[in-house]
């Protein structure tokens, strides 16, 4: 059973900077790509960044390109979210997918 554990959420000022970090247990039985979502309030959870989990192509969401850089390490056992020039908008909650597994969410809050 895989289990995803987020961390790294927090309070920050328009044009901050968060890491947000995903760890991994269990094992994975196909190349899934390694994603980032989030749900804001009121709102479906959208697609924010994904790597796939042989050779570390990304994509990302167009609202976030540019700003956002997603990466993991060469065991997939953990996934990252670099977040810089952060804005109001970006305030949500961000979970770690990987196939039909999710994280419980780290709550992210861009805000002066």
């Amino acid at each position: 059973q895989v289990q995803l554990v987020e961390s790294g959420g927090g309070l920050v000022q328009p044009g901050g900077s968060l890491r947000l970090s995903c760890a991994r247990s269990g094992n994975i039985f196909k190349n899934y790509d390694l994603g980032w979502y989030r749900q804001a309030p009121g709102k479906e959870r959208e697609f924010v960044a994904a790597v796939s989990w042989i050779g570390s192509s990304t994509r990302y969401a167009d609202s976030v390109k540019g700003r956002f850089i997603i990466s993991r390490n060469n065991a997939k056992t953990m996934v990252y979210l670099q977040m810089n020039s952060l804005k109001p908008e970006d305030t949500a909650v961000y979970y770690c997918n990987i196939g039909d597994s999710w994280g419980q969410g780290t709550q992210v809050t861009v805000s002066s």
